[in-house]
């Protein structure tokens, strides 16, 4: 898939409420593109790989779910007052941490269904002749794999595909 500055013309800037006009967008474009193609001296970090990247938003994320009420919340609710996507659904969901320490990274932040049924849009209170099912994505994460005892030896790690809850729907 192509970067987010080549699919747009317009880029928003993370944390500012300006954009980025066409000739910003292109060189940023340019810039990175060279950037790809540059030979690395081996003494100079190179940028963050997608899944060095992908592995530090994961935690990010968890530190936030962390830090907040987000995990104690159970409510079955839509506040429209929030801009997150996951209160204002239909079929809300929270988020809990799947913890597995054989896992890179150890913990996944996973949508859990807050209501048995959905909430009905003109009275805002759940209906149950309607159900919330979570709705299922495959992640990309490095499982450790340690010989078992008595056998010793170094650890490996191998790249799988992990099935985690990424939010939740309502269906009939």
């Amino acid at each position: 898939m192509r970067p987010a500055y080549e699919r747009s013309s317009k880029v928003k800037l993370s944390g500012s409420s300006g954009i980025w006009g066409s000739r910003q967008a292109a060189a940023a474009g340019e810039l990175a593109a060279s950037l790809r193609g540059m030979d690395w001296p081996h003494n100079l970090a190179k940028p963050y790989t997608r899944m060095e990247e992908y592995e530090r938003n994961l935690g990010e994320m968890v530190a936030q779910l962390k830090n907040s009420s987000e995990l104690a919340r159970k409510k079955c609710e839509v506040n429209l007052q929030l801009w997150l996507s996951n209160k204002r659904s239909l079929s809300p969901w929270g988020y809990s941490i799947n913890h597995d320490p054989s896992r890179i990274p150890v913990d996944l932040p996973e949508a859990r269904c807050l209501c048995l049924g959905c909430v009905n849009p003109f009275t805002m209170q759940e209906d149950r002749s309607m159900v919330s099912v979570p709705v299922f994505s495959q992640v990309p994460v490095r499982r450790r794999l340690c010989p078992s005892p008595p056998r010793t030896g170094p650890c490996r790690q191998r790249a799988v595909m992990e099935t985690i809850a990424v939010g939740c729907t309502c269906i009939f």
